[in-house]
């Protein structure tokens, strides 16, 4: 009876590796994987796969280490390349990080620094396997944004973090009648110095929360109307494209307005500056979110 060759055997040993992936069985499938390099260490799969569950689980070195070794064995695994630029970029390994993104063909400032650049807005997933709160971003380079939307209590961030992002779209949003890709946020990377205050607003005049929003950033803040601007979807829309006739029933049951800002003298000078130009506004106590949420990052 013939034995199977390396490369068979090694196959075998990913395809059950996949499957117990597939079925959380993490430390399981790392097994297999590695029983697959020790058939044929010439193949790149079974280190792509193990660079990608070392990033998932935010274990930076270790996702390089596979990654390099599966461009190395293939220079064409354009996934590998990004899943090492990834790691890189959380460990700020700026010459490794530049390195793989020059070679996924994507064009950066000169420079051996971080490669800071503006390539548009982009819509990030917060906490993917949690709520999965959706804001929008600046994004920095093809791993880092920033957050330019206030996200809600809870969620663990603010306006003006960096974060991390993966290099797979999960769905998509509309912005302009064009379809941009969401991105899942990986970890945080830079703390912003504005915290967020929650607050209410009774009747106010037309117009006065786009006043609020520009005398906000003309402070060095963020004003966001979430009455308005905060929406809910079922999972499907989520991390699909959304639908715009979705009647899943889901509401987020928010009233409320929110500011970002450094402190409470901060806050009260966007709220003294908006009622100086705006009259009639009625403001009830905005109070700080939690910052428990961001003391566990």
């Amino acid at each position: 009876m013939n034995r199977p060759s390396p490369r068979a055997l090694a196959e075998r040993w990913v395809a059950e590796g996949n499957a117990a992936s597939n079925e959380g069985r993490k430390e399981a499938a790392a097994v297999l994987y590695r029983r697959a390099i020790e058939a044929d260490p010439t193949w790149s799969a079974p280190h792509f796969n193990l660079g990608l569950a070392a990033k998932m689980a935010g274990r930076w070195q270790e996702s390089i280490a596979f990654n390099r070794t599966a461009v190395a064995l293939s220079p064409d695994d354009e996934g590998a390349w990004w899943n090492l630029g990834i790691a890189a970029t959380a460990l700020a390994d700026w010459g490794e990080a530049r390195r793989a993104w020059k070679a996924c063909g994507v064009d950066l400032p000169p420079g051996d620094g971080p490669p800071d650049g503006n390539m548009g807005v982009v819509p990030v997933r917060l906490d993917p396997e949690g709520l999965g709160e959706v804001v929008w971003s600046h994004r920095i380079d093809p791993a880092r944004a920033r957050i330019i939307n206030i996200p809600l209590p809870g969620s663990g961030y603010r306006f003006g973090d960096r974060v991390l992002t993966d290099g797979a779209a999960v769905g998509h949003r509309v912005r302009d009648g064009r379809k941009i890709p969401v991105f899942n946020v990986l970890r945080r990377l830079e703390i912003s110095p504005l915290r967020t205050f929650v607050g209410g607003v009774t009747l106010p005049p037309h117009g006065a929360w786009g006043t609020l929003a520009g005398l906000a950033e003309d402070a060095g803040g963020a004003a966001e109307d979430w009455a308005n601007s905060v929406q809910a979807f079922c999972k499907a829309c989520s991390e699909g494209t959304v639908d715009p006739g979705c009647t899943h029933g889901l509401s987020t049951g928010s009233k409320a307005c929110a500011i970002a800002a450094r402190d409470e003298a901060h806050l009260q000078d966007i709220l003294d500056r908006w009622h100086g130009v705006v009259r009639g506004v009625l403001t009830e106590s905005w109070t700080p979110a939690e910052d428990s949420d961001y003391e566990a990052w």
